[in-house]
């Protein structure tokens, strides 16, 4: 038991309890806390760095993604588009004469679901009704046609319907537009101010 306790003192002894000893091991104690707690802040600012970065980069692919898709989309619509003016001629150039004919019918239910199928993907006519007025960012005007009846600047007639894709223009309408009508009087470019013709 002596032994027991003799190494227990030894033990005891061994430990340096003077307040100077203690102080300085604080002392250390803290340096080394506070240098973990920077550590651990500087890891924390790294992966919260990394992780925004992460989060960035999957919505620009994703962002990006969508956008080739939108494009790819876009461009098989604008092919459709081609086949929907030649259904529109077909079915206005339909002789009056078959207007019932079953297969006649038929071409105007595929027409139909043509029409369905656009709209199904957000594509829509833009209107361009006669007498309304011409907005260059939805019609092409193909030619200005005077002595209409019509205000200069409004829609005479639509030649090739024009198409939206929800907010975006997929294709403007070409149109008709009025034009003033031309003056009655012969011009007097040719002539100066005081009325004698320039020779």
């Amino acid at each position: 038991m002596n032994n027991q306790k003799s190494r227990g003192k030894q033990r005891a002894d061994e430990i340096d309890i003077s307040p100077v000893a203690l102080a300085a091991q604080i002392a250390q104690l803290t340096e080394d806390l506070d240098a973990a707690r920077k550590q651990a802040d500087e890891y924390l600012t790294g992966l919260q760095r990394e992780r925004a970065e992460f989060m960035n980069f999957r919505r620009r692919t994703g962002e990006e993604r969508e956008a080739m898709l939108g494009l790819a989309a876009e461009a098989l619509l604008s092919k459709l588009l081609a086949v929907a003016d030649d259904f529109d001629l077909a079915l206005e150039s339909r002789p009056a004469a078959i207007a019932s004919d079953p297969w006649a019918e038929g071409i105007a239910a595929i027409d139909r679901k043509l029409r369905v199928l656009l709209e199904s993907e957000g594509v829509r006519p833009i209107e361009s009704i006669p007498g309304t007025d011409f907005n260059p960012r939805l019609h092409e005007a193909i030619v200005n046609v005077p002595n209409t009846g019509l205000p200069e600047g409004t829609i005479v007639a639509e030649a090739r319907r024009g198409y939206r894709l929800r907010e975006r223009i997929l294709r403007p309408a070409l149109v008709a537009v009025a034009a003033a009508p031309p003056d009655a009087a012969p011009s007097d470019a040719g002539t100066p101010a005081g009325g004698e013709p320039i020779h």
